[in-house]
Formats: structure tokens, C-alpha cells, sequence
């Protein structure tokens, strides 16, 4: 066993490249499989999914969490993330582990965490000098998306409860003293928020905290992937259109599909066809396993999904 003993006659300075190159060592670079959907001829509409081999320097990385709240005003929605975050934050347990910087968005919630160093530390990124005119802001559509057909109806929210038990749910949340509509207040416990993490949900900030750390990658993983996740000031969009190499976890994200609206799927079904909108005409995307080792996540009801 390597001793963590040093001589106390070493000089503070010393120290300090000490450590600095010991964790320089520790970290170890992604390599990634990036998904994409390339048209087959121009104009056929048809699209084959191309495959390319990246390395990403960990240091230069950053994973967005995104909305993974505690609460939601959609049970299913609930039952789906609670299945999904102990996977989640063992990527983020491996990311970190490797030198990657990661930052939790749940947004609406930050007031929950205003005294936490991770919160300290986005507060304290200096302003960066290409901030991009919008960040601050929603964006629900890039100009390559108008190519495609938006592939999913979401215009009921997207709640796929089943409207006894979603009554009832409600009447749970307000007897808790939660507003039904927006019962969040902090991002679910499972996914754990380190001291050397950052916390935020404004996109000027988390531009601020990767021009600072000179971070180019970023992945986003968390729910929704038609509404938040794409949409966000900090989100995909935002993200491809202000040049970050930016990449959507896929089999660590949700949709929010009701499959009693187009195209009549089953909700699984839906949350892929709208990763398919992303990989055609937004960003590529990776699985957890090429950090992770093993299979991709997999909800335990997708039962149809290849």
C-alpha cells in the first residue's frame, strides 16, 4: 500500500504541485461512442445511425443534471426517475472519479441549497467574456430541427398517469402542503451532490462555470428530454448552438409522452422517438455503459425497446 505520509520538512509550494500533479494523474480521459441519425440523400428523409469513436480529456468534460427532482406532478414521472437515479449518480460517482465536473440543475430548487459550497461555487465563477446574447433563456427550436417533423404530441404536458391514481396523487402532494402543479423542492436524494460539484439552474451561470474551467464537452443527463433537457437555458439546444461538443445521455433520460396522444405509442416507444428528433437535428448521443461497464439502463417496463 502506497504510504499517504510526506516528510513535514517539504515546502508548502511543493505540497501543492504535489497534489495538483496526483490529481492530474487520477484522471482518466471518456472514451465515447457518439450516436448520430445522418440523412441518407438529401431531401430523402430518411436517415442511418453513424457511429463515431471520441476521446474526451476528462478535465475539459462536464455532466449537466437536469431536473431530477425530488417530486413531480406526475407519479408515472416519479416512479420513472426513482428507477433511474441510483444508475445516474454511479455515472456521476465514475465521471467525477476520473476528473469530470459535474453540475446539478434542478431547477426552481436553489434557494433549497444557497449555503452549499457547490452553490458558492457557481456564484463565484467570473463572467465570461463570449457569454452568448440568450443564454439566459428557453430555446424550443434550432433551425436544424425544422427539417424533421417534431415526432411526438406533448401539447397535454405529457402526464401518462392514470387519471384515478393521478386524483389521488394530487390529493397526497397538497395534503403535504405542496402545490400539486409543482411539488419540487430539491433534486432527489439518490444522486448525490458533492462539496467540489456546483449547483445551479440559470444558463449564464453554468456558461460562466465551463469557460472558467475551459470545459468544451458537456453531457446532459435527467428528465425531461422533449421539454428540460432540450430546452433549458443550460440545456441541448443552448449547449449545440453556442458550440459546446454537447452529447444527451440516452438511456439516463425520460420523456414526457402520454402514448393517448400522436403517434399512439407506448410512453418507452415515445421517449425514443424523440432521442431519435435529437440524434437527427440536435446532438449525438452516448450510453452510460462506456463509462460504466455492463448494459445500458434499462426501465424495467420497457418491454418492446431493442
Amino acid at each position: 500500500m502506497r504510504s499517504t505520509h510526506r516528510p513535514s520538512h517539504w515546502p508548502p509550494l511543493l505540497i501543492v504541485l504535489a497534489w495538483a500533479w496526483a490529481s492530474t494523474a487520477l484522471a482518466e480521459p471518456f472514451r465515447l461512442t457518439l450516436q448520430s441519425r445522418v440523412e441518407a440523400q438529401p431531401d430523402a428523409g430518411k436517415y442511418n445511425v453513424v457511429a463515431k469513436s471520441e476521446t474526451w480529456e476528462a478535465t475539459q468534460t462536464a455532466i449537466i443534471v437536469c431536473d431530477m427532482w425530488d417530486l413531480h406532478s406526475c407519479l408515472n414521472a416519479v416512479r420513472r426517475e426513482t428507477e433511474m437515479a441510483p444508475r445516474l449518480n454511479a455515472l456521476l460517482e465514475k465521471a467525477r472519479e476520473q476528473g469530470g465536473f459535474i453540475i446539478h440543475a434542478p431547477s426552481g430548487c436553489i434557494k433549497f441549497y444557497e449555503s452549499h459550497p457547490a452553490r458558492m461555487r457557481a456564484l463565484s465563477a467570473p463572467t465570461a467574456g463570449n457569454l452568448p446574447a440568450d443564454i439566459g433563456s428557453w430555446c424550443k427550436w434550432i433551425p436544424a430541427e425544422e427539417k424533421g417533423v417534431y415526432p411526438i404530441d406533448q401539447s397535454d404536458g405529457g402526464d401518462d398517469d392514470d387519471p384515478a391514481e393521478h386524483a389521488k396523487w394530487a390529493q397526497e402532494l397538497s395534503a403535504k402542503g405542496l402545490n400539486p402543479r409543482s411539488p419540487w423542492s430539491r433534486q432527489i436524494e439518490v444522486v448525490a451532490i458533492h462539496d467540489q460539484d456546483a449547483i445551479s439552474d440559470s444558463g449564464v451561470e453554468i456558461w460562466n462555470l465551463l469557460e472558467a474551467r475551459g470545459i468544451r464537452n458537456v453531457a446532459l443527463v435527467g428528465v425531461h428530454v422533449n421539454m428540460c433537457v432540450s430546452g433549458r437555458p443550460f440545456g441541448l439546444r443552448q449547449m449545440a448552438k453556442n458550440g459546446k461538443n454537447v452529447v444527451l445521455v440516452r438511456d439516463l433520460t425520460d420523456a414526457m409522452y402520454n402514448p393517448k396522444r400522436y403517434p399512439f405509442v407506448d410512453h418507452y416507444r415515445g421517449t425514443a422517438l424523440y432521442i431519435e428528433h435529437v440524434e437527427k437535428f440536435i446532438a449525438p448521443t452516448i450510453t452510460s455503459d462506456q463509462l460504466l461497464g455492463g448494459k445500458p439502463f434499462r426501465f424495467s417496463g420497457d418491454l418492446a425497446r431493442d
